[in-house]
């Protein structure tokens, strides 16, 4: 992990989230399919006024003390149980529906819930008419723990039930107002418009929702008692509005090593003009060369301080803009400048830079990297003034107000994408700088013959184990935003590859004869057609991987 004297932003202890529960209810209407429950908040609501959201609130001691008065599944049980009747109570408080059975297993009718007083306890109002808290009826469907920059949070199960028969909701209208039946996708549609206004997690929520087309769907889909999702969403700013994103979003980890404790600070914008900082000791500018194969464009990276000078980590492109404002970033101090691999976007840049130091009275930095291969592309050849040998570290050390400083990258061999391919692992700060070789949002193409796919695979192993060893929880790519939890990003890229291979070798031996291009349609039928081109690059290192491993297929 970065070490703290290297965040950006003071240490700030986020508000602990309270304990919540939410219910959505479901049904099935004939015309619009899947439709849930809403009701809008009241104005003057502490959390969330006036958006419209499903019923739900705090738990409250009560709930746990009537787990005797409640049915429930055998995998419901301890908090799970208590969430369920938080939830059942609520929605009684809310909206008037008593989630609650007779012995014989019919539900509550409404002479049951007119003579129920909504302000007293519901548990001992229902075991006084025979009736059963029908804590069996709701299942887990997500778990959101509310985002750390707000002063107010909950950590929320969000379970689903059926809406009982035979019952209408009828508001509070103190806490809740307006209630009505909504499908996902008009409540989506509504609150693009403007007039439905939703909080990130009823949004993000029933998108999932639009996934199913019935309430059986849904039901069937959380059998197994655990949650389809887990979130703690992180904020940045787009557009120098707020932003937010979950786990499986490229933002997601960026904010999570740039604010840790949730500040609203860090702009997620592309843009080439202007450095962005990561860490004290880490900056990125981003060379104007978007495109199809390198996404937002080049990352550059400095890695050091005013203190101990900077290693500049890929320079992009031929690019005088964006050699001098690497340059300016780093005060003109730049000590090494090294080179991922020789593609045409990350290594040529690394000469002009040089140059631009030495044009300003600066001692010349050393261009590092490893050569390129034979196999290489024309447009990759790449010598460097010095080899890097694997395993080699490059050091950056100066005295600072509070002592020495030191920034240490290790140089790590990873051919795969590209023969003379290396990563550097910043020892103190837990970061991976990964190159080409791990991308953000998508993955890199595998080029034969300089590109391997055995080799490719091998190296993820290899950074796995390293991330393992220095504890390096984030990685930093060389297109697209930062990734976070560095070892399960690796363990699922390995694992997408694999998947991969598995359908090349399915379209081989449906088609033995068959030809790159028609193996490409059947691999690779969940990606758009005009990617199959660069696709093919990848399937030929595949087929190359399987005929090296499993001798007969050709």
């Amino acid at each position: 992990m970065p070490r703290t004297s290297q965040l950006l932003y003071p240490h700030r202890d986020p508000p602990a989230p309270l304990p919540a529960a939410t219910v959505l209810l479901l049904r099935d209407d004939a015309a619009a399919g899947l439709q849930v429950l809403m009701t809008r908040r009241s104005a003057k609501a502490s959390f969330a006024p006036g958006a419209y959201v499903f019923p739900g609130g705090g738990i409250e001691a009560a709930d746990a003390a009537a787990h005797p008065l409640a049915s429930h599944r055998p995998g419901q049980a301890g908090a799970a149980l208590t969430q369920a009747i938080a939830a059942i109570r609520e929605s009684f408080e809310e909206l008037g529906i008593v989630l609650a059975r007779r012995a014989d297993g019919s539900w509550a009718h409404a002479g049951d819930i007119a003579a129920m007083d909504r302000k007293a306890p519901l548990a001992a109002q229902c075991s006084a008419r025979g009736l059963l808290l029908a804590a069996d009826a709701m299942f887990l469907l997500a778990h959101w723990t509310t985002d750390r920059d707000l002063p107010k949070r909950f950590d929320v199960p969000f379970l689903v039930a059926r809406m009982p028969p035979g019952q209408t909701p009828v508001p509070d209208n103190a806490e809740q107002f307006a209630p009505e039946w909504v499908s996902p996708a008009d409540a989506l549609a509504r609150h693009a418009g403007g007039g439905f206004f939703m909080i990130f997690p009823t949004i993000r929520t029933l998108e999932r929702l639009t996934r199913f087309a019935s309430v059986d769907a849904v039901l069937g889909a959380l059998a197994g008692e655990k949650p389809l999702w887990t979130s703690c969403p992180r904020a940045g700013l787009k557009n120098g509005k707020d932003s937010r994103h979950m786990e499986h979003e490229p933002e997601f980890g960026e904010l999570a090593l740039v604010c840790p404790d949730g500040q609203i600070r860090h702009a997620l914008d592309w843009q080439s003009e202007h450095p962005v900082p990561l860490l004290k000791n880490v900056q990125r500018l981003t060379a104007p060369n978007p495109g199809v194969m390198t996404g937002p464009g080049t990352n550059s990276y400095l890695v050091g301080d005013p203190v101990t000078g900077y290693i500049a980590i890929d320079p992009g492109p031929v690019d005088a803009g964006h050699q001098e404002r690497l340059w300016r970033a780093a005060g003109g101090d730049i000590r090494m400048i090294v080179c991922t691999h020789s593609h045409p976007d990350h290594s040529p840049g690394a000469r002009p830079l040089q140059q631009r130091c030495e044009q300003a009275g600066r001692p010349r930095p050393p261009i590092l990297g490893l050569p390129s291969e034979p196999t290489a592309r024309a447009h990759s050849a790449f010598t460097p003034d010095r080899t890097l040998l694997d395993e080699e570290l490059l050091a950056l050390s100066g005295q600072g107000p509070d002592g020495k400083i030191t920034h240490t990258l290790e140089v790590v061999h990873t051919p795969g994408h590209a023969a003379n391919h290396v990563c550097l692992l910043l020892r103190e700060d837990g970061l991976l700088f990964s190159g080409d070789h791990i991308l953000s949002g998508s993955t890199t193409v595998i080029d034969p013959p300089d590109g391997n796919m055995a080799d490719y695979l091998d190296s993820l192993d290899r950074l796995d184990q390293l991330c393992a060893q220095w504890k390096a929880a984030f990685i930093l790519p060389a297109h697209g935003h930062v990734l976070g939890d560095a070892r399960g990003a690796i363990a699922q890229l390995k694992a997408h590859r694999l998947a991969r291979e598995a359908k090349v070798l399915a379209a081989m031996q449906k088609l033995p004869e068959g030809t790159p291009e028609q193996w490409v349609e059947l691999a690779y039928d969940d990606v758009p057609p005009r990617i199959w081109p660069v696709a093919q690059r990848s399937l030929l290192a595949h087929v190359e991987r399987i005929r090296m491993s499993r001798p007969g297929n050709d």
